[in-house]
């Protein structure tokens, strides 16, 4: 044999062992395999809950180890097998709420594993979202409103089923939020939403009244129905009650103050928050029941403003003021405001010769 053949011999013989070394080294370690990366539920009725679970198989050789599954908006992982040995198949389990969807949806999960080669993998869940009970204008109403006013706002509910649509029951999530529900006759009946010839329902939201409460409005009206596809429906209420006036400051403290101090005199501001009149709110009357201490009432320059000036008296005895100031206005919520009041009244510094 020549030495030419010889060297090509060996050389065939030195890349044929390279090479199944390298695939020796390729079967070595976690591999990530998904058996359905996709699971399409077709068309399903909005409300409806989607579970499913991916199932993930290690057809590596060392335990592949799922280090986190994060979800897309809409989309919650419910579970997911931590450690998937050798030949085995684990499980990413998954949850859709589609409540508040609509028409196509696709809701991915990033899977991250230990696997060198695919670190990180897709899975999806694709439907469409069909309502069969909607709402016109929309599914929601915002107030932004004065604490003790009520205001109304309807919504109308239509429906795509065959059977002939009815409201069961209404639910209210707070005593101050009312209802009322009534069947669209005539020319109530809005053309064009749901199902032609359906029957159609509005409900008159009625939020407010003395027992709402200041801040943000963030309620549901739950609707029950005989829709078989979707029996369950969900208004949201949203905004704020804001309160029907400012009081600043709501206490009072001196410290300890001469009669002839600046600070014996302190202001107490009260304002409108009614945008529309402030004009409408008064204060009437401004009392106090601490010793030593008087007070006065002035409307300001601003509509719906009053300055109540607390003045501690040139004659005020030495020791602790300790009581309120009471303030009287016509406001419907807040018709008596009281103002704790607090501190020591000094003696007067003589000056000396």
């Amino acid at each position: 044999m020549s030495k030419r053949l010889v060297f090509i011999t060996l050389a065939v013989l030195m890349l044929t062992a390279s090479f199944a070394a390298f695939a020796e080294d390729e079967v070595k370690g976690p591999r990530l395999t998904l058996v359905d990366p996709l699971k399409d539920f077709g068309t399903v009725a909005k409300g409806e809950k989607l579970e499913w679970s991916f199932l993930v198989k290690n057809t590596g050789t060392t335990d592949l180890e799922i280090i986190a599954a994060k979800p897309t908006c809409g989309c919650t992982v419910a579970d997911f097998d931590k450690i998937i040995k050798p030949g085995a198949t684990g499980k990413v389990s998954a949850h859709v709420d589609t409540t508040n969807f609509a028409g196509p949806i696709n809701k991915g999960i990033t899977i991250e594993t230990n696997d060198p080669t695919t670190p990180n993998a897709q899975v999806t869940i694709t439907a469409v979202v069909k309502p069969f009970v909607e709402a016109y204008p929309a599914g929601f109403i915002r107030f932004n409103m004065l604490q003790g006013d009520s205001e109304k706002q309807s919504v109308t509910l239509y429906s795509d089923e065959t059977e002939p649509f009815q409201i069961t029951k209404v639910e209210s999530p707070q005593e101050w939020i009312k209802v009322d529900v009534k069947k669209n006759e005539g020319l109530d009946v809005i053309p064009n939403v749901g199902r032609e010839g359906q029957n159609q329902y509005k409900l008159d939201v009625t939020v407010g009244g003395p027992d709402s409460k200041v801040g943000p409005l963030a309620e549901k009206v739950h609707v029950l129905t005989n829709s078989k596809h979707q029996p369950e429906y969900w208004i949201s209420v949203t905004g704020v009650v804001r309160p029907s006036i400012r009081v600043e400051p709501t206490a009072l403290n001196f410290g300890e103050v001469a009669p002839s101090d600046a600070a014996a005199t302190r202001i107490i501001m009260l304002r409108s928050n009614d945008l529309k009149t402030p004009e409408s709110f008064q204060v009437t009357k401004a009392e106090s029941n601490v010793p030593g201490v008087s007070v006065s009432v002035a409307p300001s320059a601003n509509k719906g403003e009053y300055e109540v000036t607390v003045q501690v008296d040139k004659a005020a005895k030495s020791g602790a003021l300790d009581g309120t100031v009471t303030i009287q206005t016509n406001d419907k919520v807040h018709p008596v405001v009281t103002i704790p009041v607090k501190g020591m009244v000094k003696t007067a510094s003589v000056a000396t010769k």
